[in-house]
C-alpha cells in the first residue's frame, strides 16, 4: 500500500469517529493549511526561508489541544 493511500485511509478512519461539526472544522483547517503551504512556497520562491515554529499550545479544557504557530523568516542568512 502506498504512503498516500494509507494517509487517506487513516484520515477517513479518524473522520468517521467525528461529529459532522468536527468533520467540517477539520476540512476548514485542511483548507487553511493548504493555503498556508502555498504561501510558504511563494515566499521560498521569492528568496526567503520560512520555518514554522510552535509558539504556544492551546488547551480546550477537556483534554484537547492544538499547536499555535509563528513563522521564523530568514533572508540572506539573517533571522527576522
Amino acid at each position: 500500500m502506498t504512503s498516500i493511500s494509507r494517509v487517506k485511509e487513516r484520515a477517513e478512519e479518524q473522520s468517521s469517529a467525528m461529529s459532522t461539526e468536527q468533520q467540517a472544522l477539520i476540512r476548514m483547517l485542511a483548507n487553511d493549511l493548504h493555503r498556508l503551504n502555498q504561501s510558504v512556497m511563494k515566499a521560498v520562491e521569492a528568496g526567503v526561508s520560512v520555518e514554522l515554529v510552535r509558539s504556544a499550545r492551546h488547551h480546550g479544557g477537556d483534554g484537547n489541544w492544538g499547536d499555535l504557530l509563528v513563522p521564523v523568516i530568514v533572508t540572506n542568512g539573517i533571522h527576522e
